[in-house]
């Protein structure tokens, strides 16, 4: 009961990084209607930053800040130089850009950084058992910090002027730009915001998997198919496919498929979801009159 118990926590608190990722994927797929396939890229290329940072000596929530600051700049920066310029193009072309720079990316972290696999610090490691030994300091400390991040971003979309009107261009940009809104720099901010909760996601996870180019590869899957189970236009039905996968993941791998195949789960997820409820257990099915 006890070993339960213990992959049942296990699984929230990695839930909660598929959670952060899967809302990162919704976020760009709602304004753009096209997949992010280098979200998970940008994440890991985040998380080298704030290691840099802090091998710097900088301390490590300072480090922290620094690297979301950075990080929603580089969201801007893509989406506004490299993505801008793709608005009109086909949804080959715009794949094809996805994939590039997911290349442009992973390249780049092996140039600067090297390939050789790196620790990554947590600042919330503990000597003592916590919970009667059934979850380490890390696992309880990121639940939390995903928590209070997916928290942040809740009350962003419902309550400011600013979360308003990005959810207002996503929906549409046309109507949107009617009233004033700049439909163009709310996409921009919203790729912005989008690297900068995939920064969180990618320091959270990096204690764990430990740090190299290809850290957020699986991750990345999980992600998926947490967001498409949840609903792929439905920010809160992705967060609350997150957590489910990351709760299936660990049982499913600790008394099911073992852990060598855990990935497989994920695959499983996604081609049910796709055959029996493509719109996922939240989204909305669309309908269009030709």
């Amino acid at each position: 009961m006890q070993g339960l118990a213990h992959q049942l926590i296990a699984g929230i608190a990695t839930g909660g990084i598929y959670a952060s990722v899967a809302l990162a994927l919704v976020m760009i797929y709602q304004s753009t209607h096209h997949l992010n396939f280098a979200q998970g890229e940008m994440a890991t290329f985040s998380t080298y930053i704030a290691l840099t940072l802090i091998q710097a000596g900088l301390p490590y929530w300072v480090a922290f800040a620094a690297t979301l600051v950075i990080s929603f700049g580089i969201g801007v920066f893509t989406e506004r130089i490299l993505l801008r310029p793709m608005h009109n193009a086909s949804v080959l072309a715009n794949v094809g850009v996805f994939i590039g720079l997911l290349l442009v990316f992973r390249n780049a972290m092996g140039w600067m950084f090297e390939y050789t696999i790196k620790s990554f610090p947590s600042p919330f490691e503990s000597d003592t058992p916590l919970l009667g030994g059934l979850v380490s300091g890390h696992e309880l400390g990121s639940t939390a910090v995903t928590l209070v991040v997916l928290g942040l971003v809740f009350v962003f979309f419902r309550y400011t002027k600013l979360g308003l009107a990005m959810r207002a261009a996503a929906f549409n940009a046309s109507s949107s730009k009617l009233v004033g809104i700049r439909v163009g720099w709310m996409l921009a901010l919203g790729w912005g915001l989008a690297a900068t909760i995939g920064a969180i996601a990618g320091m959270m996870i990096a204690p764990v998997v430990f740090l190299e180019p290809n850290m957020m590869l699986g991750i990345l899957l999980y992600a998926f198919a947490g967001a498409l189970l949840g609903g792929i236009d439905n920010p809160g039905g992705a967060v609350i496919g997150g957590f489910a996968v990351g709760v299936i993941e660990n049982l499913g791998g600790a008394y099911l498929v073992g852990t060598e195949l855990k990935l497989t789960l994920a695959l499983v997820i996604i081609i049910c979801v796709l055959l029996v409820k493509p719109s996922g257990l939240f989204g909305r099915v669309v309908q269009s009159r030709v």
